[in-house]
């Protein structure tokens, strides 16, 4: 007859956990931090604009409406 395959208490385990920690964090170089910023800027921008926008239509619509009503 032949022992079971299933390890035993005294049956050394798989070993340590060897599953890496979380990656260290990359140093930026300046090249990467000048895109970032400027990235950062544009999207500012991309935000002022749309803020801009939606005023400007929020205006038009405003006096489309006071013509509208003011209408014979």
């Amino acid at each position: 007859m032949t022992a079971s395959a299933a390890p035993g208490p005294d049956a050394p385990g798989p070993g340590p956990d060897l599953a890496p920690g979380p990656p260290e964090r990359p140093v930026a170089t300046p090249q990467e931090r000048r895109r970032l910023a400027e990235e950062t800027r544009t999207e500012k921008y991309v935000w002022w604009s749309l803020g801009y926008f939606f005023f400007g239509i929020h205006i038009v619509a405003f006096v489309m409406i006071y013509a509208v009503t003011h209408t014979r």
